[in-house]
Parts: C-alpha cells; structure tokens; sequence
C-alpha cells in the first residue's frame, strides 16, 4: 500500500476543523505530561485533561508541567499570564468521564496492547463520534489498536519523541481506515504548533524506531568487542550522542525489549533483543570528556562497519518497503535521534561499492538483516530539503531545513533551481510560489558555508558571491511568475532570495532584515542593488535596514509598496497562488539604466538595536549603494554588490564577526573599526 497522496506541506491543507479547544491525555507516566505541556503552551486557552488511575502519578504530572511552565517563563520562552493559563487549564483526573468533551484524546500508558484496546473502549465510550483519537505507541500497528472501534476512522498513531515538548519530530501513521481528513488534520494541527510531521506506514515500529531501535540493538550486541563507552565513542562520528548514553537518558531499555521482540515476531530472528536489555537497568559509561580505553583499529572497523550497516540495511528496507518516504527519513533521523547525517545522505557519500560491503559483511554477521534490492541511485537520488507541491496550476515550492528556520545552503539552492528549470517549459505550469516549512521562518538567511576560509581574499570572496547567486539569477531571467510567500522571517540571503521573486505576501507577524553589517560583512547576493532598482521608492527604508540592520515588519514593508499583506496565514498561499496567475504573462524584467535614489547620509556606525558597528563595512556599503544605483545595466549593478562583498571580506570587522558569530558572542568592533 502506498502511501496516501495528500500535501507534503501541511500548510495547503484545506477544509479542516480549527484547533482543538478541549485535549484529553492518558497516562501521566513518562511522556505524557511532556504531551500535555507541549500542548498547552503551544494552544491558547486549552482545557487539557490528564487522566491516570494512579493519583499520585497524576501529582507528580501536575508538579512537572508546572515546573515546565516556570522554566520557560524564566527562558522568557512564556509570559507569566501564559504559564498561569498553562496551570488553569489543567485537569488531572482518575474519571475517563472528564473527558467528553475533548476534541482529541491521545493515548501515552503502557505498551500493552491489550491495555490500550481496553483505555480506547472506555474512552470511545464517553466522547463524541467527532472527537479525534490516537496513541503514542512506538510499534503497535495501528490495525491492531483501532479496528475494534464503533468509529476507527477518526482514529491514527501520532508518535512523539523524547522530550516530547521538544523534540520537533512526530510520525502520523496512514493505516487504512483512517479518514482522509483524520491524517490531514493531525498534520496541520502539528505543522501549526511547530511539530514537523511525518507521515508512515502501518508497519510495526513505523519507520524511525526501526533506524534507532535496531542501531541500539546492535550496539548492545556488540558488547563482546568493546564496552559501552568504546562503542560510543565509534558511534560519535554519526551521531552526537552514542546510543547507550541515549538509553541512559531515556530508560530505553524496555522499550528496545518491547519494540524488537515485536518486530522479531512479526519479521523474523534476527531481530530478536539483545538478552543483556532484561538484565541491565543503566549502562555504565564515564562521565562526560572522561578517558575512554583505545580499543585496536580492528575492532574499531568492525564495530564501525556494523553501526553502519544497520543504518544502511533498515534505510533500504524502509524505502524497499513504502514504509516512509526518503526525505522523512533523512529528516526524522537527524532531528528525533540526533544523527549528524541520516543514512541515506551516509550511504551517496560512501558510493555503492562500500555500501555493498558493509551490507555484505552485516549479512555475514546478522544473517536476514534486509538488504538493498534496487540501483544504487533509487536510494540516494531524491530532494532533501524542498516540498513540491500542486494548486491551481502553480508549483508551490516549500524550503523545508526546520532545524535551520529554513537557511539556504548550496545543496537547497540546487534543489530549488531543479524545480524551476524542470517546470520552466512545462505548459501545465503556470508559475511558481516559494515559502518556507512552519510558522516561524519564511528563510533565516544562507549558512556561512566555505566563506570563512576566503576570509582576506577579496577575488575569491566575489566569485563565491556570485556563484551563490546562480539561483537568483535564474529567478531574474524566469518567463513564469514566481512570488514569495513569507509565512514568517526574512533575513539576509532569504531577504535576498524573496526580493528577486515578481511579488511577494507577507503574513502578518513576518519580519524582514539584512543582518549582516552586523556581522561585519554586506549582503553579496544583490541587497545592495536589488531593492533600489525595483522599489527606489522605499530607498530611506532600505538605507536603513542595510546600515543598521533595522528589522522591518511586513506593516512597513507593505506601506512602501515591497510587498502586500496578507491577514490571515491561512489565505498566504492562496494569495501567493492568486499573485501568481495574475502575473502570467506580464513577468516583470530587470531594470537597466541608472536609478535615481538619494544617497545615504553621514551618520554614526551604530546599529538599530545601539549595538556599535564597523565603520569600515559602514563605507563600504554606502559606496556600493550609490554605485550600484548608478551602474548602467541590472548585471553591472549586482557586480558591484560581488565586488563589495569581497571588500568587506578583507577587514578586520570581517573576520572578528564571523568569529563572533562561531563562537556565539558580541562581536567587537571597537578593535576593528
């Protein structure tokens, strides 16, 4: 069975009910008061009922999600009003009757699936056949759970992760009987409460828990080669915490036991548990930074060879499988289970010929364990970091990098310029739309990528300008309407990025700003020319962000005619979708010719926020402006802003701001001027 074809981006889903008012969660053990914070701070004015049938577990729940409030007002994550909503709204209970009036119950005891099949009788037996169900089960099929109830169609898997008010991650699972609408509102509701949701087969253990599960299954047997803090310093160089110090920060023994003996029965022997899981509580490792015993270079291959080939063998299965898709398993695995490359991008840089002898050597050792059954490329070759999505005849491009509020990189370059040359000659095509992933970020800008190596070296330091600006350059020479649809900030390349778009819509709440004065350095990629050619008359106000990196809102933006703004997020795509097609055929083209705009005026290096600023990269800006305004065509005028970009690289602000910013500090520029 495929999976269903519903919007990659949650935010096209359309028609569904509003956020739910009144929640229910079940079991107040590990990680359901993590749930239950996770919601209530994440919806406004929530009822949360919290039921158990042991008080005193209900009295620890409640002392934790208050003490999970107080932390974040500390962190000012929360208001102190928000955090006393958070307390108000909760209703811990023993009664299963408290809970008819929730809009959704989830489900967090025990992994038992009689137990759970008795808690969903009892709950379908007092809410109302609209109210949405799940569990939180980390393998049990969804079949299984659901297909005795009056109404399973309302009922699915959402699968958190551990810290569940932190962790973005959350796998919906598509099974059969559930309603098309019941996956689509589990995901946006997720989407809107800044979770990333992916969705996954009905298989036993989903698709993450086989990565993780099994990774921790190995490393546990192969304690007859190294001890467990041996086989966390292997496994550091793919994850940033090794598996057995994960177990101890989990208690994730049980739920190795529970999840593979499951998966053993249902796939065979060789995923059988590892017997030390039932005889150890913890794992004894040294504290943090403590010597570690070498181990020979031997072991350390064979140890290595096997993490990885685990990794690769259940990636394969997975896609072999339909299990998940290839971008959410990359995703879901660094962001759930903290790898520092998900094993598909492990497996295209190893090639396949070193794949194939890991996997070789695994099936040696663990025979059954699956193996890959197609070309090399069916597994490797796929987009990363963009959605792809179809309204109205417009591709809407979605960046989708959460854990980096969307930044560009080379490799989302790439992909975003794939989809438009792919389309560009495509007459189903319309036009195009670009947003960003959630609800905080449109794009937070570029990674600083190769650039601090060219750090005094002004000429390579302009061509890595104007490489990076090969989709930019696209976009100005594109016959189809492309629009930006800002669903949250815009800064610096991603400013860069919507500015060479043929509109843009700002929902509100947006934010725009050029950052990097701040860091010593000036926009590369055209902010320095761009926006006087297209909207001179909004000079003053670009002046400004460019000098003393003022962050704009998109009430300002729009009153100097940059963008238009749109009320409510959940009409920003069809708004976009709508500027769109009303633009076929009347693509704006780059402006020629000088621009008249008045030139910057003297005034102290000191930035909007009063922090002080290079006045070396202060002048340097200035010149570029009004060099850039002057220039004779579009291309002299974005060599100039290449030209100034290598400029500013070669000041001493340069390298002390992209140190500060490395090392998470104040630059200062008082030493640099």
């Amino acid at each position: 069975m495929r999976l269903r074809d519903i919007p990659a981006n949650p935010a096209l889903i359309r028609g569904s009910r509003p956020l739910p008012r009144s929640i229910g969660v079940i079991g107040a053990g590990t990680i359901g008061p993590d749930i239950a914070y996770y919601l209530a701070s994440e919806i406004p004015g929530l009822r949360l009922v919290l039921v158990d049938i042991a008080p005193e577990a209900l009295a620890r729940a409640q002392e934790r999600i208050s003490a999970y409030a107080d932390k974040g007002v500390q962190r000012r994550k929360l208001s102190a009003e928000r955090a006393a909503s958070i307390r108000a709204g909760l209703a811990p209970t023993t009664d299963y009757a408290e809970l008819a009036g929730c809009d959704w119950v989830i489900e967090a005891a025990t992994e038992d699936l009689a137990v759970k099949r008795r808690i969903f009788a009892a709950v379908e037996a007092v809410v109302a056949p609209s109210a949405y169900l799940s569990s939180n089960t980390s393998s049990l099929p969804a079949s299984r759970l659901f297909a005795q109830l009056a109404h399973p169609e309302r009922a699915t898997v959402t699968h958190f992760f551990a810290p569940a008010f932190q962790n973005p991650i959350v796998e919906v699972i598509d099974w059969e009987r559930a309603a098309d609408s019941t996956i689509a509102w589990f995901r946006a509701l997720f989407a809107a409460t800044g979770k990333v949701p992916l969705v996954t087969r009905d298989a036993v253990c989903f698709m993450l828990d086989r990565v993780f599960d099994n990774w921790c299954n190995e490393a546990a047997l192969l304690l007859d080669r190294a001890d467990a803090a041996q086989i966390d310093r292997v496994a550091g160089e793919f994850v940033h915490a090794g598996p057995f110090f994960v177990l101890n920060l989990a208690n994730g023994n049980p739920i190795i036991v529970e999840t593979n003996t499951l998966q053993a029965e249902e796939e065979g022997e060789h995923y059988r548990p590892a017997r030390i899981f039932s005889s150890v509580d913890r794992w004894k490792l040294p504290a943090r930074g403590a010597a570690v015993p070498a181990i020979d270079d031997a072991r350390r291959s064979s140890i290595r060879d096997r993490l990885l080939g685990i990794l690769y063998s259940q990636a394969a299965d997975i896609l072999d499988r339909q299990i998940g898709r290839p971008a959410d398993l990359e995703l879901g695995c660094r962001l759930a289970f903290g790898l520092k490359r998900g094993p598909l991008e492990l497996m295209r840089q190893a090639g396949a010929p070193e794949v194939d002898r890991i996997l070789g050597r695994l099936a040696e050792e663990r025979p059954g364990m699956p193996r890959r059954t197609r070309p090399f490329a069916g597994y490797v070759d796929f987009r990363r970091d963009v959605l792809v999505d179809e309204v109205d005849g417009v591709c809407v491009i979605t960046l989708r990098r959460p854990d980096a509020l969307n930044a560009l990189h080379d490799a989302l370059n790439d992909e975003i310029l794939s989809v438009l040359t792919e389309r560009a000659d495509d007459p189903a095509t319309k036009g195009f739309v670009i947003t960003g992933y959630g609800s905080r970020a449109f794009c937070a800008g570029a990674d600083i990528g190769r650039f601090p190596a060219m750090l005094g070296d002004a000429a390579a330091s302009r061509d890595y300008a104007r490489a990076c600006s090969r989709l930019l350059v696209a976009l100005d020479r594109a016959k189809k309407p492309v629009v930006a649809a800002l669903n949250g900030l815009a800064f610096g390349g991603g400013l860069e990025l919507a500015l060479r778009c043929h509109a843009i819509v700002g929902v509100r709440g947006a934010t725009l700003q050029f950052p990097e004065i701040g860091l010593g350095i000036v926009p590369g990629i055209g902010g320095l020319a761009v926006p006087y050619r297209r909207w001179p008359q909004a000079a003053e106000l670009f002046h400004r962000m460019l000098r003393t990196a003022a962050r704009v809102d998109v009430e300002t933006a729009a009153r100097h005619g940059v963008l238009e703004r749109c009320e409510d997020p959940a009409a920003l795509i069809p708004t976009a979708v709508a500027r769109v097609l009303a633009l076929v055929g009347r693509v704006p083209v780059p402006v020629d010719g000088p621009v008249g705009i008045v030139a910057p005026a003297a005034a102290p290096a000191i930035a909007a926020d009063g922090a002080p600023l290079s006045a070396a990269v202060r002048a340097i800006v200035d010149q570029a402006i009004v060099a850039a305004a002057a220039a004779p065509s579009w291309t002299d005028a974005l060599e100039v802003g290449y030209a100034a970009f290598g400029a500013s690289a070669c000041t001493a602000a340069a390298r002390e701001g992209i140190s500060a910013f490395a090392e998470r500090r104040a630059p200062d520029f008082g030493k640099t001027g």
